[in-house]
């Protein structure tokens, strides 16, 4: 028979990834009692790869720099290459898990299904019918969970992956391949089947800004840290002729040219890809039109034989755990900072945001400003009226001075210099 347990003044932390091992670092820096709920049988995330549904496969790393991808107080280890592997990735988290004592606070093989308020507090129900009772909620589940995956008109034979399944290049040797998408990983599979694949091709549907993963010897985002703050149109006018200058005509590789500024979207970090264009092990095919039987019909009215189609198209804006009328899927308007419920104070959601940088350390200032939020919360109400007035007030840029896309990946999208000057600004505004 399903039971139910009541932890008043606990904190529920749904997910033992990066965002939930860091949530948990800070409640517990600030002495609030709090419960990690994480449906896998360890810590990690997406990261560990073995883990049932994880997206994670055997070429991936890290698209970040280890220089600027570290939590604050737990760098990177100095003999990690600058662009570390998944597996080192896995045991960089388990080892901050450690560091901070948090696999005690961690609740395995607990999965969420579903959640509600009822008289101020929160009550999620696990599988298998129990219900537990919490103060407050945070989510850190993350990004990658629901794969996206479009509609492909027409019969099609061959078989069809997401990339959100892809686990290790074996799967597309001697196959002729297609990769829809250009995004990170799409170019990471199709550099992987242009390596082991009879034939291998890449799918656009619009152009991008390729970034190299080194500049002048130093990793990309190092570089694109390393000098003085510049306003966004100041950054496209530095930043787009040098690398032309660094990458040079894409057309020529059969890329499509950028349809927009530099910034706008979120660009392409992967230097083998270039390498694999410009050898002709992949070549590059226009936006997917149709199929008929194991035939792919492009916009150009050009044809390609495909054995296996893999959609590289990202993955859904929504929670799971959240029901729809707390989150609606590509709405991020509820969320103050893309983290604190303006309806709902005590739901918070951490790591539910793209940027152009390395995320953890924002994820680190976002799980120290929400244990300050809590904090206040219990002990002194009335130093929240600052904070409130910000979530109630006109929403922050974090755009740079730069226009973004009116694209579904750039509505949680925030440039890394003005969200950590806002989020260290409001920090302050609440410490003691």
């Amino acid at each position: 028979m399903a039971g139910s347990s009541t932890s008043l003044d606990t904190v529920a932390i749904v997910g033992a990834g990066p965002a939930g091992l860091c949530a948990g670092r800070w409640l517990q820096a600030h002495g609030i009692a709090f419960e990690i709920l994480e449906r896998q049988q360890d810590v990690g995330g997406i990261w560990d790869i073995d883990a049932p549904g994880s997206p994670v496969y055997e070429s991936a790393h890290f698209i970040s720099s280890k220089t600027l991808s570290g939590f604050r107080d737990f760098p990177m280890p100095d003999d990690y290459p600058d662009y570390p592997s998944h597996r080192q990735v896995l045991r960089y988290l388990r080892a901050y898990a450690d560091r901070h004592g948090l696999r005690a606070k961690v609740r395995f093989g607990a999965s969420v299904a579903g959640m509600s308020l009822s008289q101020g507090r929160w009550q999620l129900e696990l599988q298998g019918g129990e219900q537990r009772t919490y103060s407050d909620v945070i989510v850190a589940t993350g990004l990658q969970w629901t794969p996206k995956q479009p509609q492909l008109p027409g019969r099609f034979l061959g078989e069809i992956l997401h990339s959100a399944r892809y686990k290790s290049s074996e799967r597309l040797r001697g196959k002729r391949v297609l990769v829809v998408g250009a995004g990170n990983s799409g170019c990471d599979i199709a550099v992987d089947a242009g390596n082991v694949a009879h034939t291998a091709f890449l799918s656009l549907r619009r152009g991008y800004w390729f970034v190299p993963k080194h500049i002048f010897g130093m990793p990309a985002d190092v570089f694109g840290h390393s000098g003085p703050q510049l306003p966004g149109w100041a950054e496209q006018r530095l930043f787009e002729p040098l690398l032309r200058l660094l990458v040079g005509d894409v057309t020529k590789l059969g890329l499509p040219r950028p349809d927009h500024r530099l910034f706008e979207t979120h660009p392409v970090l992967n230097s083998q890809i270039l390498h694999s264009l410009s050898h002709g092990d992949v070549r590059v095919k226009p936006d997917v039109s149709g199929a008929e039987d194991k035939r792919i019909l492009f916009a150009d009215g050009s044809t390609e034989e495909i054995d296996l189609l893999i959609f590289a198209t990202g993955y859904e804006r929504k929670i799971p755990v959240l029901p729809r009328e707390l989150l609606a899927e590509g709405d991020t308007s509820p969320l103050f900072l893309n983290v604190f419920h303006k309806r709902h104070p005590g739901l918070m959601v951490v790591g539910f945001f793209e940027t152009d940088a390395g995320c953890y350390p924002l994820i680190d200032l976002q799980s120290e400003l929400v244990a300050n939020v809590l904090k206040k919360k219990r002990e002194s109400p009335e130093r929240l009226k600052p904070f409130t007035s910000r979530m109630q007030g006109k929403p922050p840029d974090f755009s740079g001075g730069v226009r973004f896309l009116q694209v579904e990946r750039m509505s949680n999208y925030v440039r890394s210099h003005p969200y950590v000057k806002y989020l260290t600004s409001a920090i302050a505004e609440l410490r003691d």
